[in-house]
């Protein structure tokens, strides 16, 4: 498994909705980019100026939504993946 460097978080996004409410389905390019996904790995948190170390707010498991077009997309073991900072994280779905 990938493993995410200082405050890097790996997310497991979820896909764009292939149809609408109305039951329209839509093209590849009419399709949302996806906000939320599901964190798979959490790297060890942002150094401070003076050493320190803050540990992240999320966890495993956690699912988040983030910014729209924030990240890296990663394709591991045929699976893809989004690579990105702890601050572009905007909140955890409870």
């Amino acid at each position: 498994m990938l493993k995410p460097l200082g405050d890097r978080v790996i997310i497991e996004a979820q896909e764009a909705k292939e149809e609408t409410v109305g039951g329209i389905v839509l093209a590849n390019n009419a399709k949302e980019k996806p906000q939320t996904g599901k964190v798979v790995a959490v790297g060890n948190g942002r150094v401070l100026d003076n050493g320190q170390t803050v540990a992240p707010e999320v966890k495993k498991g956690d699912e988040v939504v983030y910014d729209r077009y924030s990240g890296t997309s990663v394709d591991y073991d045929g699976q893809k993946y989004l690579v990105l900072k702890e601050s572009d994280i905007l909140a955890v779905v409870e």
